[in-house]
């Protein structure tokens, strides 16, 4: 056998040991990467939140908002609508309440000209009364300064952004239902709610 293949052309066998190299390889690769597939999924698992979660958020904007796993789903939906400025808004708001007493005055400022002020860079929308009683609260920076404000933002999500965040095939896509149970048939305060996709029509 081995005379046999001394007889071989040079380049036949140089072919041959190529290809025995590359197959070797090949079994040797690993599938995946050590390590990096558990953990993709672990992240994003942890970011859509369990599954018994979904379904609180389909139930309660409250349940939604209390939740940091809910509050990640619904700010990428924001997102794909160029609204994400009312959770940042929010979370800003959150975050002032945990200031010192020392930084409220600064903070309340900057919160103020970034999201409230006319013409601000991530301007919310909020009736002209609320945005001069927010103005004349910067005064005293106290932990109720955007109390109205914050309310009016989150009333304006729940009755805005959050039903057509139940429409949206992102939470589709982690709902235990099955995809023919259209999530706008669930009630809320007020009767259904509605959808402009055939799929969720009411």
């Amino acid at each position: 056998m081995c005379k046999g293949l001394a007889t071989l052309p040079a380049t036949c066998l140089k072919s041959a040991k190529d290809i025995k190299h590359k197959i070797g390889f090949l079994l040797q690769k690993p599938e995946f990467p050590p390590d990096q597939k558990p953990v993709k999924e672990k992240t994003t698992a942890a970011k859509r939140g369990s599954p018994a979660d979904v379904e609180k958020w389909k139930l309660s904007f409250n349940d939604l908002m209390n939740c940091e796993g809910g509050r990640t789903m619904f700010t990428a939906f924001l997102k794909s609508e160029f609204s994400q400025e009312n959770m940042e808004f929010w979370n800003a708001c959150e975050e002032y309440k945990k200031s010192a007493q020392n930084k409220m005055a600064a903070n309340a400022k900057e919160i103020y000209e970034q999201y409230i002020e006319a013409d601000s860079p991530n301007e919310v929308n909020l009736d002209s009364a609320t945005r001069e009683e927010t103005r004349q609260n910067l005064s005293i920076a106290g932990l109720s300064c955007f109390d109205n404000a914050q309310q009016k933002i989150f009333t304006l999500m729940e009755k805005d952004s959050y039903r057509r965040f139940l429409c949206s095939k992102l939470i589709q896509d982690l709902s235990l239902l099955p995809t023919t149970t259209p999530l706008c048939v669930l009630k809320m305060k007020g009767g259904k709610i509605g959808c402009s996709e055939n799929r969720c029509g009411a």
